[in-house]
C-alpha cells in the first residue's frame, strides 16, 4: 500500500470578513481536497497538547506519529538536524529570526522576507562580531537562522515565539529566567551590528523591512527519535522547504528531497512539489509534502492570498498525487493542517484543526466537502494528535 500526507501549514481558520463570512477553506475552489473529503473521513485534531504554544514545531511533530509531550525539546533543535549541525552536550540551539522592530514594537517577524543573499551575509558579520560572547550564527532560509549558544548549563529562559507577538510592544516579551541576561545581551549587541549595516540602508532606500535586530526562542538540545520505519514499518519520503520539517523528517529517517523553487512562502512552485512527491512514491511506502504558504498568508492578514495558496494546493499537489497513488493499487492519503492561522488574528491558535483522509478500506463518512465547519461535525475527534498516524496507516 501507498501513502501520501500533505500537511498544508496553518490552513485552518476562522470565518473572514473579507470572505463574506467564509473560511478560505470554504471559500477556495478545492474539488481534489473535497473529492478526499466526501469519499472518505474527516474529523478534527489535537496537534498541539495542553501546556504547549500552538507552533508547527509541535503540532507536525503530532502529524508525524510522535508525542510532543515525551519527545519534544524545543524548535531551534529539530531545525538544527536538516542542517546537519553538531553541538556538545553543553550547548544550547536557538531559533533565531531576523525581525524588523519599530517604535518598540514587532512591526515585522520575517524583516520583510529578508533575501538569503542579504541574510547569509548578516550572519557572516554576525559570527565575527559576537564570537567573543560564546555563540555562533548559521544560515537557514531567509529570515529563519539558528544561533549555537556555547557553555549554556543553566540557561534556560523563557522565550516568546516573534509571529505570536505582531505590533506588540516587544519589551514585554524579552527572554526572562535562567540565563535570559547573557541572551539579551546577546541580541542587544547584534542590533549594533545591524543598525548602521549597508544591507539595511539599501533596503530602507527600496522600501524594504530592514533586519533591524535578532529575535532568539525555541532554545533546546537535540532529540532522539525513533526512526519512523521501525515505528511504522514503512519507508518515506519528505518535501519540504523549511527547515523545521526537513529536520524532523532527518530525525525520524524520513528521506529529504531537494525541489527546485521551493520557498517556504506564497511564491514556491507548486507543481514541482507535486510532481517530486509521485515521482517519490514509485520508490517509497509514504511520502510527506509540507507546504508552508497558507500559514504565511495567515500571519500577513490576506485572506484573499490564503485562499489562493490553498486552491493551488489543490491543482498542483493534491490533484497529482491523488491521480497517481490511486494508480498504485492500495493506496490511503491524508491531508491535515498542522494549526489554524486565522488571517484576523495573524497569529496560531489551539482550535483543533480538520484533517480528511481517503483510500483503501476507508468507507465515506458524512459525504461533505472539507472545511472547518463540516470536520467539527463528523464527531471525529483525535486527541492525542499523535495516534492520528496510526489511525490513518492501520485504522
Amino acid at each position: 500500500m501507498k501513502f501520501a500526507v500533505i500537511l498544508p501549514d496553518g490552513a485552518a481558520d476562522e470565518p473572514c470578513r473579507d470572505l463574506d463570512g467564509m473560511t478560505p477553506l470554504q471559500a477556495a475552489h478545492k474539488p481534489n481536497l473535497d473529492e478526499i473529503s466526501r469519499t472518505g473521513r474527516l474529523g478534527t485534531v489535537v496537534t498541539v497538547p495542553q501546556g504547549f504554544t500552538p507552533g508547527s514545531e509541535v503540532a507536525t511533530l503530532s502529524l508525524f506519529g510522535y508525542d510532543p509531550r515525551t519527545e519534544f525539546t524545543g524548535r531551534a533543535p529539530l531545525e538544527a538536524a536538516a542542517r546537519g549541525i553538531e553541538t556538545k552536550s553543553d550547548e544550547l540551539i536557538f531559533r533565531c529570526n531576523f525581525v524588523t522592530i519599530g517604535d518598540g514594537a514587532m512591526a515585522d517577524f520575517t524583516a520583510g522576507h529578508i533575501g538569503q543573499t542579504e541574510a547569509d551575509a548578516l550572519i557572516a558579520d554576525l559570527n565575527r562580531a559576537l564570537s567573543a560572547e560564546g555563540c555562533r550564527f548559521h544560515s537557514g532560509v531567509s529570515y529563519r537562522n539558528l544561533m549555537v549558544m556555547s557553555h549554556a548549563d543553566g540557561v534556560s529562559p523563557t522565550c516568546k515565539a516573534p509571529h505570536d507577538i505582531p505590533n506588540q510592544q516587544v519589551d514585554t516579551f524579552l527572554p526572562n529566567g535562567p540565563g535570559s541576561d547573557r541572551v539579551r545581551r546577546i541580541m542587544e549587541k547584534a542590533r549594533g551590528v545591524l543598525s548602521g549595516h549597508s544591507i539595511n540602508q539599501v533596503r530602507r532606500d527600496l522600501g524594504e523591512n530592514p533586519a533591524t535586530d535578532i529575535w532568539l526562542w525555541g532554545q533546546g538540545q537535540s532529540p532522539k527519535l525513533q526512526p519512523f520505519r521501525e515505528r511504522f514499518g514503512l519507508s518515506g519520503a519528505a518535501i519540504a522547504a523549511v527547515d523545521l520539517i526537513r529536520g524532523i523528517a532527518s530525525l525520524v529517517g524520513v528521506k529529504v528531497l531537494n525541489v527546485p523553487g521551493a520557498t517556504g512562502f506564497l511564491d514556491t512552485n507548486y507543481a514541482a512539489k507535486g510532481r517530486a512527491a509521485v515521482a517519490a512514491l514509485e520508490s517509497h511506502d509514504s511520502v510527506f509534502v509540507h507546504i508552508e504558504a497558507p500559514d504565511e498568508a495567515g500571519h500577513l492578514g490576506d485572506a484573499k492570498a490564503k485562499r489562493l495558496a490553498i486552491e493551488r494546493i489543490d491543482e498542483h499537489v493534491v490533484g497529482p498525487i491523488l491521480a497517481a497513488i490511486r494508480r498504485a493499487g492500495d493506496w490511503r492519503i491524508l491531508v491535515a493542517p498542522d494549526h489554524p492561522t486565522p488571517v484576523e488574528r495573524r497569529i496560531h491558535t489551539m482550535t483543533p484543526p480538520p484533517f480528511c483522509m481517503a483510500g483503501t478500506n476507508i468507507p465515506p463518512l458524512l459525504e461533505l466537502p472539507f472545511d472547518e465547519q463540516n470536520a467539527a461535525a463528523s464527531g471525529i475527534h483525535i486527541d492525542p494528535g499523535h495516534e492520528l498516524m496510526e489511525y490513518f496507516l492501520k485504522g
